[in-house]
């Protein structure tokens, strides 16, 4: 089995850091890099519940999305989450390994995952990297044209449940077949040139007003309906292709967390109006 360091060189084969965006923090946050590993439980996020998980089962190491120090803290107090997620893991003997935006670019990323499971062909990045191979997001289209509505049923299916579904702007039968997306947060491209030349986006974690300017210009220039998702659901499609590759890389057990890290719980939705009111 290998040890942590050598485990690190694989994340780094599959997931090089230097592929990461400048502001980011990914690679080992807490462990020994001489301990061996026999197990690894893959996450999206760093939360008391998926690091309880992780000890509960075993793993050596517990391997996230998110990174979980991303912004600087200054205590590691239990009563705090992110106290109490490195208290668990420590105690656990479980180390803990961030691939973010790194595992983004890639051309086996949490973007490309997601084209591929709602059928995207003649991929390209969205953003590409100088290779012009791997980069931010992903640019494709679908084997034939299909309404917006049936695309965002697509992914409503494909995706795993969160309280929130999908949103869409754009009319239910308007006809798509070039689609742009980024998994996870990506309003930073909504003026990205592929963007604006697709049928459609589809994102994650879209605000008022950049979404609200973004729809009337489309409707002004005829640009591309918007199809908003849950951040966790986009990424979490990413962790079956990692392990399947940490397997076949090193040997080791891989298991993946089904506990839902989205944040919301909950819809509440306006009742229809009632009959002859």
């Amino acid at each position: 089995m290998p040890t942590l360091r050598e485990l690190q060189s694989v994340v780094e084969s599959l997931w090089p850091a230097a592929g990461a965006e400048s502001w980011d923090s990914v690679g080992l946050v807490s462990g020994d890099p001489d301990a061996v590993v026999e197990h690894v439980h893959l996450a999206v996020d760093a939360v008391p519940d998926t690091a309880r998980e992780a000890v509960a089962a075993g793993a050596d190491l517990l391997l996230t999305h998110h990174p979980l120090l991303l912004r600087g803290v200054t205590t590691i107090d239990e009563s705090t989450y992110k106290g109490s997620v490195l208290a668990t893991l420590v105690r656990g003997g479980c180390a803990l390994l961030a691939a973010h935006t790194n595992a983004d670019v890639v051309t086996t990323g949490t973007s490309a995952v997601l084209a591929d499971r709602i059928g995207l062909q003649e991929q390209r990045p969205l953003e590409p990297a100088a290779d012009g191979v791997t980069g931010i997001g992903r640019v494709g289209v679908l084997a034939e044209p299909v309404p917006l509505g049936v695309l965002a049923r697509r992914i409503v299916d494909v995706l795993p449940a969160t309280a929130t579904g999908v949103r869409v702007s754009g009319e239910y039968d308007r006809p798509v077949r070039t689609v742009a997306l980024c998994a996870g947060a990506g309003d930073a491209y909504l003026g990205n040139p592929e963007v604006r030349a697709a049928d459609v986006y589809v994102t994650s974690d879209l605000r008022h007003h950049p979404a609200s300017e973004f729809r009337e210009q489309a409707m002004v220039a005829d640009g591309p309906a918007l199809i908003d998702t849950s951040h966790w659901a986009t990424e979490w499609l990413w962790l079956d292709v990692a392990a399947e590759q940490l397997r076949a890389a090193t040997g080791v057990r891989v298991t993946v967390s089904d506990l839902r890290t989205d944040p919301w719980d909950f819809a509440v939705l306006p009742s229809a109006p009632n009959e002859g009111a």
